[in-house]
């Protein structure tokens, strides 16, 4: 049974900072691309972040600079770090794991978790 759950969303002021995890189960996590995507209501859901297995990143432009992407095989967590958070960061976050780098619609999805900036 594979599981994705997020944690460490909540709100924060413009400029702050707030760090997300991603706990996953059920797979081998070490054989997957994880990824962080995010939606805001009325905006569709766009990818984040991504990492490959051995570490190679990959940032949208709107937050290259500012959020970091990590993982932890051995404990099999996925983190993003979002530092010097701006209003438009408001939204729903979501850890998804795929066997592809490019399919992650075609993957594993965790619940999200609510990140509000103001």
């Amino acid at each position: 049974h594979v599981q994705l759950v997020e944690s460490g969303g909540g709100s924060a002021q413009a400029g702050g900072s707030l760090r997300l995890s991603c706990v996953a189960s059920g797979y081998t996590y070490n054989r997957y691309c994880m990824a962080w995507f995010r939606q805001a209501p009325g905006k569709e859901r766009e990818e984040v972040a991504s990492i490959d297995l051995l570490g190679p990143t990959n940032y949208a432009d709107s937050v290259k600079g500012r959020f970091t992407i990590s993982r932890d095989n051995a404990k099999t967590t996925l983190s993003l770090q979002l530092n010097s958070l701006k209003p438009e960061d408001t939204a729903m976050y979501y850890c998804a794991a795929s066997f592809v780098c490019d399919y992650f619609t075609k993957g594993y999805w965790g619940q999200g978790t609510q990140v509000t900036v103001s």
